[in-house]
């Protein structure tokens, strides 16, 4: 019986002691939890910045790695250290952008307009040019114009030998429609004889070319001009017009990249012996003959220039007052006269001079004065 209440009296007297630990100790054991938990939350966030930190180092280091090794390392693997992937960059970079043509220009086709250029390359691509002009003005379709072959150069070039001719006709698309060469069924009729070929008058505005050129074009389909030399006037035409020529000049007619990749490596050969000219006198036997300028010219050389002169029929002026024409400012500089020029421009004697041209008329006896003054001439 005493064990048994004993045992009891302990039981109640643990129940006591815990309904006293409740009374006492239960704010104690809320802020114990509390405490733990913000404890747990702070070492979360502290994982989580050192993380963000160690992924941000490495994020730059990757871009240090990529500007150190060039784009290779971005571009193309396999290796970042091999040298035999050069040529494999190269070739990427070299890649052209792709070129987004104009819109083509819609309108209804008056008929067919081929031309037949001559002169020097100078006068032929001035002629092309006004050609383009007169095309989208008159709203026919134009052929690429043939170059000449037969002039005093007799220079077999074709348009697409010189020119980039896919460009040329993509450039203007959006102005006037060219083609490389007629339709078939139309090219059978032109092979039949049936168009009509024409020189047009020089210098003639653009209103000559509407009323009069329009309707031969409308009435054969097909209409020849065999002389494009000064055929269009250079002033008082409609400012649109004037601006297809200036985008034809210096944006269509793109040499082709052979010429280009020439002329580059000439350039730089002539830049490498220091500041140069380039001169064209125009002083060729040809030029000389057509505008009838022979002052400096011995008896024999004048009888040689008017012989020439009436060998071309189609050179108009035949009788030619070479001292008006001089007073007139008409004739090219001689060669005398260059050299006095370029003293007076105070251009150093000792630059390198380049003469593009063909053979000057008079050969050495004309070129001495200007070589002495210049010794580093280039003939």
């Amino acid at each position: 019986m005493c064990r048994v209440e004993d045992t009891s009296r302990k039981c109640d007297y643990k129940k006591h002691w815990g309904m006293k630990m409740k009374v006492f100790g239960q704010g104690k054991v809320e802020k114990l939890k509390n405490s733990m938990v913000s404890r747990c939350r702070m070492k979360l966030w502290m994982i989580r910045a050192i993380i963000t930190i160690f992924l941000w180092t490495c994020f730059a280091q990757f871009i240090t790695l990529g500007d150190i090794f060039g784009p290779r390392l971005l571009k193309g693997w396999p290796s970042c250290f091999s040298h035999s992937e050069l040529p494999l960059v190269a070739e990427l970079s070299s890649v052209p952008p792709k070129v987004t043509l104009p819109p083509k220009r819609l309108y209804k086709n008056n008929g067919y307009l081929m031309v037949s250029c001559n002169g020097g390359l100078n006068q032929m691509r001035a002629a092309i040019c006004d050609m383009v002009a007169i095309a989208r003005y008159l709203n026919v379709t134009l052929i690429v114009p043939e170059l000449d072959k037969t002039s005093f150069w007799n220079d077999p070039s074709e348009f697409e030998d010189i020119f980039d001719v896919d460009h040329f006709i993509t450039s203007l698309r959006d102005e006037v429609r060219i083609l490389k060469e007629l339709p078939p069924r139309v090219k059978q009729r032109v092979d039949q004889g049936m168009f009509l070929s024409m020189q047009p008058v020089s210098w003639s505005d653009i209103s000559y070319y509407a009323h009069q050129i329009l309707p031969l074009i409308r009435k054969h389909k097909v209409v020849q001009l065999n002389k494009t030399d000064a055929r269009l006037a250079n002033n008082e035409l409609p400012l649109e017009v004037q601006k297809l020529r200036c985008r034809v000049n210096f944006n269509a007619l793109r040499f082709t990249s052979q010429i280009e990749e020439l002329g580059r490596r000439v350039v730089k050969i002539l830049r490498e012996k220091g500041p140069f000219l380039v001169l064209h006198l125009r002083y060729e036997m040809d030029m000389l003959a057509f505008s009838g300028c022979t002052h400096g010219c011995n008896n024999e050389e004048e009888e040689e220039l008017t012989r020439m002169r009436y060998a071309y029929p189609w050179w108009k002026e035949k009788v030619i007052n070479s001292d008006v024409k001089r007073k007139e400012g008409l004739c090219p500089l001689t060669p005398e006269e260059t050299a006095l020029i370029l003293k007076a421009l105070g251009i150093d004697r000792n630059v390198q001079i380049y003469i593009a041209a063909g053979e000057i008329y008079g050969g050495e006896r004309r070129m001495t004065p200007l070589a002495e003054s210049f010794p580093n001439l280039v003939s």
